[in-house]
């Protein structure tokens, strides 16, 4: 095996299946023991069922301006997946570690923890404030409640790295997410006296029309913003449910939509465009045959998208820290946007690639692992100078 300062902790991070749906209790009670014997205190934020948790802990002087070094604890279910190797059991092979998690993003959580001992040992003068968080592969749901107790905890932090894959380069933005569930209620009758019922599935059909219709005019080039692939805001319907038999009109119909919203874009524009749309053409020709029927939104999940300035103090810190300032975007989406929105810029940067994220066989490799280490001693090194 390869000689890896972070390899046995990421070895234990793989073995607790923390799937999303699952509690994550085992690993942060791993994590708590690890620092306690290393001497660092934990605050532990659990959910409402104390179920799971979110763990944050400081190393260093109590003072304004560290770094946050944020994590997600959950991963995604290996249910379906054809897997050649164990998946939560870590293996190595030709220089890659596999396992579930080991890009997305348990991999940096190690780095992370193997670096406690250097940044312990080091005259630090501003502080390294661990987050790690639960249910960010469902909503970031878990990091709301730590952002909510961050500054009850320490002082004002000056930049937040998020160690989702990147292979080490730093990027400084993603779009945000709107997930939103439509539930169309009908009327139902004997599918020979169609006319005389409110078919729900008809009417879903139709908003969903109308969705696409506004997902092309998000596409026109006036709106675009070349650092995003795709280019522009996007929106599409993922599920759909209804009916109960064909010879029965349909009075329920459910579809589930998301809206992944380029930084400077609202997507709640795109649920108030449609919610009008119900209200205003569809709900009258529906209700003069039935009054009870209805449509109804609710949403499902949503974060805010991330736009850090390239010439911004956090960015060109970063830069230096990575010896790179071919800052970039990603597709996918991260806590960086509520960081930002509490007051703290977030940069994203860990070891790995998204491509090897959520499928079979995930992996990240030794080479990157390594290499996020090192950069963990070089954050040591910058937080102990002026």
């Amino acid at each position: 095996m390869s000689e890896l300062r972070s390899r046995a902790l990421l070895a234990k991070l793989i073995g607790f299946a923390t799937v999303s749906r699952d509690s994550n209790l085992q690993l942060i009670q791993f994590v708590q023991d690890y620092l306690h014997e290393l001497g660092v205190s934990c605050t532990l934020i659990y959910n409402a069922e104390r179920s799971k948790a979110n763990l944050l802990a400081s190393i260093g002087p109590a003072v304004e301006g560290g770094v946050v070094l944020s994590g997600h604890t959950d991963v995604v279910p290996v249910d379906g997946q054809a897997w050649s190797v164990e998946p939560f059991a870590l293996s190595e092979q030709d220089g890659k570690l596999y396992g579930r998690g080991t890009a997305d993003m348990k991999g940096y959580l190690a780095s992370v923890l193997a670096a406690v001992p250097v940044f312990l040992a080091s005259p630090l003068r501003r502080p390294v404030h661990l987050a790690f968080s639960y249910d960010e592969e469902v909503g970031c749901l878990g990091v709301r409640s730590l952002l909510q107790a961050l500054p009850q905890h320490v002082a004002k932090p000056a930049l937040c790295l998020i160690g989702e894959p990147t292979e080490l380069k730093p990027v400084l933005g993603h779009k945000g997410k709107l997930a939103m569930r439509c539930h169309v209620k009908g009327a139902p009758c004997h599918s020979a006296y169609a006319p005389y019922g409110v078919n729900a599935i008809e009417q879903a059909a139709r908003l969903m029309t109308r969705l696409s219709e506004i997902g092309q005019r998000l596409a026109a080039p006036e709106h675009h913003d070349q650092r995003f692939d795709p280019a522009f805001s996007t929106v599409q319907v993922g599920l759909i449910e209804g009916g109960t038999a064909l010879n029965i009109v349909p009075q329920d119909c459910r579809f589930d939509f998301e809206v992944r919203a380029l930084p400077a874009f609202e997507p709640q524009a795109v649920v108030d465009e449609l919610q009008t749309y119900a209200e205003q053409t569809l709900l009258p020709a529906m209700q003069a045959v039935k009054a009870d029927t209805a449509i109804r939104f609710e949403p499902i999940s949503a974060y805010p998208g991330l736009a850090t300035a390239p010439e911004s103090a956090a960015a060109q810190w970063v830069a230096q820290l990575c010896g790179s300032d071919a800052f970039s975007t990603v597709a996918f989406g991260t806590e960086g946007g509520l960081f930002a929105q509490a007051g703290i810029p977030a940069v994203i940067c860990g070891p790995g690639s998204m491509e090897q994220g959520h499928k079979p066989d995930e992996f990240v490799s030794v080479e990157q692992m390594a290499a996020c280490d090192r950069l963990m001693d070089r954050l040591a090194a910058a937080l102990s100078t002026h």
